[in-house]
């Protein structure tokens, strides 16, 4: 029989809902009577003590709000009567002796990846086409026009292009308008399969296009090239052709600048072409094909072979939360980190407004001062700059996570803050560093989805785990995006979308430690290119470099 409540850690003053509660039920908690004064809905609070105008509210063990007017025992928590709260934060002692898990399942295991000459092991093998500058974008989608089907890349006719067509047919033939809105178009034919590829050892060639690289400021170009050249030295890339327009302020120079600091000795290869010495488009584009074709062929020479779990680094997601993230998604993607921790792999938690009201626990843990103090520092500046314009961390939380049950930024936080695991801290970095170090690694980006997971993975994150309550297509363009749904009616209603369920960890059916596992043997058969993501499978590449500007 499933918990209908659940009481996250002993000092809470809020009970989580994990079903939904009628007003005048009782409900027994460890002895104790609460008649609910209000409807809660699951994934939703109520206070479990009455609490008064600036009382603090307590989830996780943390401050997570603060009660606007009286709240009664049992009475729904919702932002009619709470509002945002966290508690401050200051350089404190090392706490980081942790009961990692036990790993001797795992020591022994490899995936199989590709090795390249810097150490790393990538989980894939593709081809980079980057612009240096929005200006060479209508370049790049020619090169793509020119590539994809050539070289068997296409994605096959999709069923919404059968379905376009089916309505043109039907319009043709003078079917009315009232008609077409009640005419089925599913497609029940079977879709165009691929031609074979060129190149099988290559997984595909990307294409990187975005907004940026002229105009803004002299740091907005320097965190640009350092994105794209996290991108071109990342394990899962073979090369890239990159085109510069030439007289912009994202410079050939300064690329090669970004690259030199994150591989001192990189060898991949790169082939940048500068348009304005070149002369016509023309002349542009038949060097970048012609070097394009030539880099493919000498990268579809690489063969996966067998490399150890620590040679990955994951990343670590989430969007569209809900009330059920925090102690279900979230606590189990960190057990899964503290498995790849412990067996010396590498895993990055960003999302920097998404640990509001946790930082003290966070820098804590951090190994040394040095890094405890960079990530106050970080955190600080950071919301200071978002309230300059008025906001502020406390605007983080999206009307989804409102709806359903993530009322403030520290509930939201102190739940997507356990994604981490309880593994000390071993760096903190600036976007757009790169992670150079084992272990937990905090990477400062914005909350923003694919900001953030487009951050990861310039960082270095050749997987990333992506934890949902909602529900999002997000996926990118490099690294596999692994969809982790929090509860199981999401991943039954949108399975096309979602991975991995973790509501089962809700319904009683499996704990936390048997989801982490079932998410690690998902990830070596994905490291090792036996399955696709579901954002792989529907070429969900998305990409967009953050501006540094204020966006939570």
């Amino acid at each position: 029989m499933q918990t209908k409540t659940l009481k996250i850690h002993p000092d809470d003053n809020l009970e989580v809902a994990l079903v939904d509660l009628k007003k005048s039920e009782t409900i027994i908690i460890n002895g104790e009577s609460y008649l609910l004064q209000t409807n809660v809905p699951a994934k939703h609070k109520f206070a479990t003590v009455d609490l008064y105008p600036n009382d603090g509210l307590t989830m996780y063990g943390v401050l997570v709000g603060k009660a606007l007017k009286p709240i009664k025992k049992g009475e729904l928590i919702s932002t009619n009567n709470v509002t945002h709260a966290a508690n401050d934060y200051k350089l404190g002692a090392r706490k980081i002796n942790f009961n990692l898990p036990d790993i001797s399942k795992w020591k022994n295991k490899t995936f199989e990846g590709y090795h390249r000459a810097d150490g790393s092991v990538g989980i894939a093998n593709y081809w980079l086409v980057i612009p240096l500058v929005f200006c060479e974008n209508k370049n790049v989608d020619v090169i793509q026009e020119a590539f994809i089907k050539e070289l068997g890349y296409q994605q096959p006719t999709s069923v919404y292009q059968q379905q376009v067509n089916k309505l043109v047919k039907l319009y043709q033939s003078g079917e009315s308008i009232d008609d077409l809105l009640d005419t089925d178009i599913e497609a029940n034919d079977d879709v165009e399969i691929n031609a074979a590829k060129i190149f099988p050892n290559i997984d595909g060639i990307k294409f990187l296009t975005h907004t940026l690289g002229c105009g803004g400021t002299r740091q907005d170009a320097q965190n640009l090239c350092g994105l794209l050249a996290g991108y071109i030295v990342h394990p899962n890339v073979a090369g890239a052709t990159v085109l510069s327009l030439g007289c912009q302020n994202a410079q050939i120079g300064l690329l090669n600048e970004e690259i030199k600091k994150r591989t001192a000795d990189f060898s991949k290869p790169l082939y940048i072409l500068d348009h304005q010495q070149i002369g016509s488009e023309a002349k542009l584009l038949q060097q970048a094909i012609k070097k394009t074709f030539v880099g493919l062929a000498g990268a579809n020479q690489l063969q996966r072979k067998p490399a150890p779990l620590s040679k990955l680094c994951i990343g670590l997601e989430c969007g569209g939360s809900d009330g059920f993230s925090g102690i279900s998604a979230n606590p189990a993607v960190g057990y899964l980190s503290d498995l790849i921790v412990t067996l010396g792999g590498s895993v990055i938690l960003s999302e920097f407004p998404e640990l509001c009201g946790v930082e003290q626990e966070i820098s804590d843990r951090c190994i040394n001062e040095t890094i405890a103090t960079k990530f106050m520092q970080i955190m600080t500046s950071y919301n200071a700059r978002a309230k300059s314009v008025g906001s502020g961390f406390e605007a983080n939380p999206s009307p989804g996570n409102i709806k359903d049950g993530l009322i403030t930024d520290a509930i939201k936080s102190a739940g997507a803050a356990k994604k981490g695991g309880v593994s000390p801290v071993t760096d903190v970095l600036d976007y757009p560093e790169k992670v150079t170090k084992p272990g937990l690694n905090l990477l400062c980006t914005p909350g923003s989805d694919i900001e953030s997971t487009t951050a990861e993975v310039g960082a270095g994150a050749t997987i990333v785990l992506f934890t949902t309550g909602l529900g999002t297509p997000t996926g990118n363009p490099v690294a596999p995006v692994v969809k982790i749904s929090s509860n199981t009616n999401l991943f039954t209603k949108m399975n096309d979308i979602i991975d991995i369920d973790a509501g089962t960890i809700i319904n009683g059916t499996e704990t936390i430690e048997q989801v982490a596992t079932r998410m690690l043997e998902y990830i070596i058969k994905l490291a090792s290119g036996g399955i696709k993501t579901k954002a792989q499978a529907a070429a969900h590449d998305d990409f967009i470099p953050w501006k540094r500007d204020i966006s939570l």
